[in-house]
């Protein structure tokens, strides 16, 4: 996803901040900045949850983080384009317990679906709204 969300950041002029806890190939331009962060469990998302609020727009398939981000104000959305509210996070955390349990007594839950056009597609959508919302908000209307 992250061709996607070059695209709309350069369409927008809006900054965006990769994190990871190694160098991943980017666009040099100036409104990409890479983090890398040391590496462990959960430093890049504590370094984006530290960072995120109002205004700020985060792409991720970590549940716990999506939940962070949308406790500090910020917009959570989903590689498949599914945008995480308060109102949803906590039955896909919940979800996600379940999963993780049935793992654990070696329940075979299978995968991610494969990423699809319709997924991009979706993903495109739902980050053009989250901008297009983040702007409003920004202009408090």
């Amino acid at each position: 996803m992250k061709a996607e969300v070059y695209r709309v950041a350069e369409r927008y002029g809006l900054p965006v901040s990769l994190v990871a806890n190694s160098w991943i190939n980017h666009p040099r331009t100036p409104w990409l900045e890479m983090v890398v962060v040391d590496a462990g469990p959960d430093i890049a998302d504590d370094w984006i949850a530290e960072r995120a609020g109002p205004g700020d727009i985060v792409v991720t398939a970590d549940l716990p983080l999506a939940d962070r981000v949308l406790k500090a104000g910020a917009q959570a959305i989903g590689a498949t384009g599914r945008p995480f509210t308060h109102d949803s996070i906590g039955s896909a955390l919940a979800g996600r317990m379940i999963g993780e349990h049935l793992r654990s007594v070696g329940e075979v839950t299978g995968g991610a679906k494969p990423f699809g056009p319709a997924d991009r597609s979706r993903f495109l959508q739902a980050l053009d709204q989250a901008v297009q919302k983040a702007r409003r908000a920004k202009l408090g209307r």
